[in-house]
């Protein structure tokens, strides 16, 4: 997935690396566009309205990503592939993309999806909290009570550490931004941090982010640095970040707090930075 990982585990039991580097290669298999053999870049070369069978991680995936694009009205969409490439982020040369919103002309009938537009699917914003979640699942079935699992960032925590104190967690703030550090107890939750830091370009100027608009089929302009989610799933709290960095601080805070969403997104604007909070990360700091 481009990123490290970590893990840190009470009285491990003797097979939880085999356990973590096992779910991460069948992730990897399935859903890398980097890999011309995986699953993803398989379906994405299918010819429109061919149906192909998903392994049942990638299809949980696929739908967990279509449910979010019909919440989010299309701010996360996990058919902008060819967007994602044509701003120089992924692995192809990418195209202009279909009039209609990509993630609509993905079909899903059971087992099977299809393509009806020249769409691909890129589930960047979405997959490295699905192997957060499945890596956890993994260390459960070994026997592990209590841990702190980490991917790039994106974490998750079970139990306590031998001094019974919980996982206490900074979450990740821009680098060149001075804000409040976040703490917060990871206990059952995990966290994801979207951001404009992680994967950009400076273009004439411009800060080009690695997130891309599916209203407009280009980087977000909207001078959102980064968004930071908590939720039971990993997998969630990395699609809610992703739709709400492209929503932007009013869109995105508001549909987050109509959700109950436990959600901080800081803004940077040329004479300061902004922070904002939905009610149920206020009170989950009272």
């Amino acid at each position: 997935m481009g990123t490290s990982w970590s893990a840190r585990i009470v009285d491990a039991p003797p097979e939880c690396e085999a356990a973590i580097q096992s779910v991460f290669a069948r992730v990897i298999a399935q859903m890398s566009n980097w890999e011309a053999h995986s699953d993803i870049s398989r379906f994405n070369r299918l010819s429109l309205g061919e149906w192909m069978t998903l392994p049942a991680e990638m299809m949980a995936v696929l739908r967990a990503g279509l449910a979010m694009a019909r919440l989010s009205d299309g701010a996360f969409d996990p058919a902008v592939g060819n967007w994602v490439s044509r701003w120089g982020f992924g692995p192809g040369m990418g195209t202009a993309g279909p009039s209609s919103p990509p993630w609509q002309t993905i079909e899903v009938e059971g087992p099977r999806a299809r393509r009806l537009a020249d769409v691909a699917l890129d589930f960047s914003g979405i997959a490295k909290g699905y192997a957060v979640d499945a890596a956890a699942t993994a260390l459960d079935a070994q026997g592990a009570k209590h841990y702190l699992l980490e991917i790039g960032g994106e974490l998750t925590g079970r139990g306590v550490k031998p001094d019974m104190q919980p996982w206490w967690t900074d979450t990740e703030s821009p680098p060149d931004l001075a804000v409040p550090t976040l703490r917060i107890a990871l206990c059952g939750l995990s966290v994801a941090t979207s951001g404009d830091y992680r994967r950009f370009r400076i273009e004439d100027g411009r800060r080009l982010s690695h997130s891309i608009d599916p209203a407009t089929g280009a980087p977000i302009a909207n001078d959102v640095a980064a968004v930071t989610v908590l939720h039971e799933s990993a997998m969630l709290a990395d699609a809610w970040a992703t739709a709400i960095t492209v929503l932007g601080s009013d869109r995105g805070m508001t549909l987050a707090a109509r959700h109950g969403i436990a959600a901080r997104l800081i803004l940077r604007t040329a004479s300061r930075t902004r922070e904002y909070m939905t009610p149920a990360l206020a009170a989950m700091l009272d």
